[in-house]
């Protein structure tokens, strides 16, 4: 089954960018290593990945994109802080965990979504 995730990145200003993937490691890889060259996240240095969600359809995961990138900087900041108040960088864990390897093939632990 394909898995779909909404993230957040950010940089030591707290700076927040969004995006949407569908390989959440190898997204990640690539902001570090600002192979998106002459954009917003290399220029800004978006190296931390600070939120994530998972889904499984892609029309869900383009509808919540969607609805977090119309809501105010503070909502997102909420956001984050809910899930990860220390800003930790959550894709260290995969660097740390012997079992994961941050290759295209990897795949990140998933925290379980807290029901409403």
């Amino acid at each position: 089954m394909k898995r779909y995730f909404v993230y957040m990145m950010s940089n030591k200003s707290r700076r927040l960018y969004l995006g949407m993937t569908s390989d959440l490691a190898q997204r990640v890889l690539r902001h570090k290593n600002k192979r998106f060259q002459n954009s917003f996240t290399a220029r800004y240095n978006f190296d931390m990945l600070v939120f994530y969600e998972e889904w499984s359809q892609v029309v869900s995961a383009i509808e919540r994109e969607k609805e977090i990138k119309k809501w105010r900087r503070e909502k997102k900041v909420a956001l984050v802080i809910a899930e990860n108040p220390d800003w930790a960088d959550l894709s260290l864990e995969w660097q740390d965990d012997p079992g994961w390897k941050l290759e295209p093939e990897a795949r990140p632990r998933i925290r379980p979504k807290k029901t409403k």
